[in-house]
């Protein structure tokens, strides 16, 4: 099977395009409006940028009538977002978070979770989640799409401020993702979950190969 998804009518049910995407990082991301609104909704296209400093990204597809998300806006007016980590026990919340609910509601409101609130922006954010990135704006890009559905707006954010439960790093100071056990977005309707891990290194000592890998923090490496 092959086709040009701008030209031809995909020649399956279901486009295989998201479905080959995977797993995609869920970026549950939580933001205030200029009015006080708290908010929270998933994002399935949400990635890490770089890591000195670290930098992160999230697209949003705008509404069908061509309306923008509630987290972009919010993101602009009030300089502020934060990734809560998404995981198989709050994979209800997160589902219900999804809803469209009109701007003047809170998702927050049909969630059973404990809010807390960030340093920064007074953002709230979830207790249960494990980790949380503090996300300071730095732009947003759109790109149009042959419809309203298909313009994104393409967010792009420092982090300030990484928040980790104390009860998911192990003895050696690496987070326990086995027993974190975060879920991400899968084609159609299906999620996955992580629970197996496995380590690969790539082959030889080549420094340039190897940098950023292993993700040693700064106070790590000053200490070798």
């Amino acid at each position: 099977m092959k086709y040009a998804p701008r030209s031809d009518t995909c020649p399956l049910p279901f486009s295989p395009f998201k479905a080959c995407t995977v797993p995609r990082p869920i970026g549950w991301l939580s933001s205030i409006s200029a009015s006080g609104v708290e908010n929270i909704a998933p994002y399935s296209q949400w990635q890490n940028l770089t890591f000195d400093p670290p930098m992160v990204m999230f697209a949003a597809n705008r509404y069908p009538d061509g309306r923008r998300k509630d987290t972009v806006i919010n993101a602009e007016e009030t300089g502020w977002f934060v990734w809560n980590q998404a995981t198989f026990k709050l994979r209800e919340a997160v589902n219900t978070s999804a809803m469209a609910l009109p701007s003047g509601e809170s998702e927050f409101d049909r969630i059973d979770v404990t809010k807390t609130y960030a340093d920064n922006g007074g953002v709230p954010m979830v207790a249960e989640s494990p980790c949380h990135f503090e996300c300071k704006h730095i732009s947003t890009h759109t790109l149009p799409g042959d419809s309203p559905m298909g313009t994104v707006d393409v967010v792009f954010a420092s982090v300030e401020v990484i928040h980790v439960n104390d009860d998911v790093i192990t003895n050696d100071g690496r987070l326990d993702i086995a027993k974190i056990e975060p879920i991400a977005r899968m084609g159609y309707f299906d999620y996955t979950v992580v629970r197996d891990v496995f380590e690969m290194r790539v082959p030889g000592s080549d420094s340039d190969a190897q940098a950023g890998l292993e993700g040693r923090s700064s106070s790590a490496l000053a200490a070798e």
